[in-house]
């Protein structure tokens, strides 16, 4: 089932990010900064365990970033993570928003919902706060796809 994420989630969504992030592939989140965004998070829940999430963060009136899509290990390719992209998606329909962006390393996954990929430097300034953080910033190696509604 998605949901959106509830307080008592977010140790449970941190652990999960951590695990991804010490492979380098997304950004570590902090507890403070994951309830700040808490709006953004949704879940998808199996039996009281929570076996993926992912986020919409609004950068700007126009735009959005898909991030932090994390499923469990054992519950992979069983369409969740699709099923997350989609609650994305419709969230920011429902917004009003009608660009939504990624930076992955799996092209293919996002490009089976229409995103395309184009030029880190077309994104908005506000994005790059979050990339300062990163190890590997400036030399990233991720793709930035767009997905115009």
């Amino acid at each position: 089932m998605i949901r959106k994420a509830k307080i008592s989630d977010i140790k449970t969504i941190q652990k999960m990010l951590a695990k991804q992030a010490k492979k380098g592939d997304l950004l570590p989140r902090s507890l403070s900064e994951l309830y700040d965004f808490i709006r953004d998070i949704f879940v998808n829940e199996e039996d009281g365990i929570i076996t993926g999430t992912c986020s919409l963060h609004i950068c700007w009136e126009d735009i959005a970033e898909i991030r932090s899509l994390v499923v469990g290990g054992k519950y992979r390719h069983k369409g969740i993570g699709s099923e997350l992209v989609r609650a994305c998606i419709a969230e920011a329909l429902t917004l009003g928003i009608y660009k939504i962006f990624v930076l992955t390393y799996v092209e293919i996954f996002f490009s089976a919902y229409g995103f395309m990929e184009i030029d880190k430097a077309l994104l908005p300034q506000k994005i790059w706060s979050d990339c300062l953080k990163c190890v590997k910033f400036p030399d990233c190696d991720e793709i930035a796809m767009l997905l115009e509604l």
